[in-house]
């Protein structure tokens, strides 16, 4: 069987209850830059994502916009801290066929899209030795 070969680690997501309050702790601590901001309403979440001067991987700021959002379900289970680690793919549905054939539990069985006009699919963290990864598709440039 083959992997998935994931390109890269795009990004860490971290929930948080305060979008704007993270972005500026990250930005004046840190030294990262808000790059994209955008509600994605069918998932009910905020996102800002921040890049470093120096670019690899970047942070995804996640913040829920109601009380049943499963970012909002992720901090009353848990509390603020990393949600998920995204990989970029190149074809999602080649990655997503692979996953099935390894018996991999997805959350996802077709992409759905993401932030920035990406195609997403999650993988669920029992499978994953607890962590939640977001696979990615991301437009061609």
């Amino acid at each position: 069987m083959h992997s998935i070969k994931a390109d890269y680690i795009d990004h860490i997501a971290i929930a948080l209850n305060n979008i704007e309050e993270a972005e500026q702790l990250y930005e004046e601590v840190l030294g990262f830059k808000v790059k994209h901001r955008e509600t994605i309403e069918d998932q009910r979440v905020k996102t800002s994502m921040l890049v470093s001067e120096q670019r690899g991987t970047s942070i995804e700021l996640l913040e829920p916009i109601d009380g049943d959002s499963p970012i909002s379900k992720f901090l009353k289970k848990g509390g603020e801290g990393v949600h998920h680690i995204c990989l970029a793919v190149r074809d999602i549905e080649s990655a997503l066929e692979n996953l099935k054939n390894k018996n991999i539990e997805l959350i996802d069985e077709k992409p759905r899209t993401g932030a920035n006009g990406s195609r997403v699919a999650f993988i669920h963290p029992r499978d994953m030795h607890g962590i939640l990864i977001e696979l990615a598709e991301f437009p061609k440039k």
